[in-house]
């Protein structure tokens, strides 16, 4: 029996899906390089953030992944169990199918491929629930982060923020991920207004 691929949404996206992670930085990117569009490459300020890890470890972040985690395991439960009455019902047919009459024979291979159909069905409808249950915890979550990370680097000078993985290296003081996550749960996501940062030492 050909069956469907275990549910993939809740593991792809313990953080965000590659895609996401992708839509994310190139939005960070363009929100944060209009910053200082005329700085000067010699004193331009870059920082890095790995987004990802800013959204999955906040507090509601952990919290969305608690409750994906337990819809995903529910849906994949009662797909599993549905997939082990369709092998039992299709080892019977192909042990003691021969002995059966062939119109019984014939109705009973029917009634497994409608419910093997309406099982596959039941899957996609069960992975598009969990697409939209992941985008409605999600996005605020992105979002706040994406306004947090924003201030930091505007209060601290900062003229450009990079995604972690798109920078082939950094010192490890210009990675805002832990301070992103700081603020992120000292606000409840953002709320608050900030204390004003210290400025920027002048470069060197």
């Amino acid at each position: 029996m050909i069956a469907p691929a275990p549910l993939s949404t809740f593991t792809r996206w313990l953080g965000l899906p590659k895609q996401a992670a992708l839509a994310v930085g190139a939005l960070l990117l363009a929100m944060l390089f209009t910053l200082a569009p005329a700085a000067d490459a010699q004193t331009m300020r870059v920082a890095v953030v790995d987004t990802r890890r800013a959204v999955m470890e906040t507090e509601e972040g952990l919290r969305a992944q608690a409750t994906l985690k337990k819809l995903f395991e529910k849906r994949q439960r009662e797909l599993d169990q549905k997939q082990k009455d369709l092998q039992k019902e299709r080892d019977e047919l192909e042990k003691n199918g021969k002995s059966l009459p062939q119109e019984q024979l014939a109705a009973r291979a029917e009634k497994w491929q409608r419910e093997m159909a309406q099982m596959q069905s039941v899957f996609v409808d069960y992975n598009r629930e969990l697409q939209q249950k992941e985008n409605e915890l999600t996005s605020p979550i992105v979002q706040k982060a994406v306004g947090i990370i924003r201030r930091i680097a505007t209060q601290e000078g900062y003229d450009m923020v990079l995604e972690r993985a798109s920078a082939p290296y950094f010192r490890s003081d210009l990675d805002l991920t832990d301070k992103v996550i700081t603020l992120f749960n000292r606000e409840g996501g953002g709320g608050k207004a900030a204390a004003p940062a210290k400025p920027a030492e002048p470069k060197k």
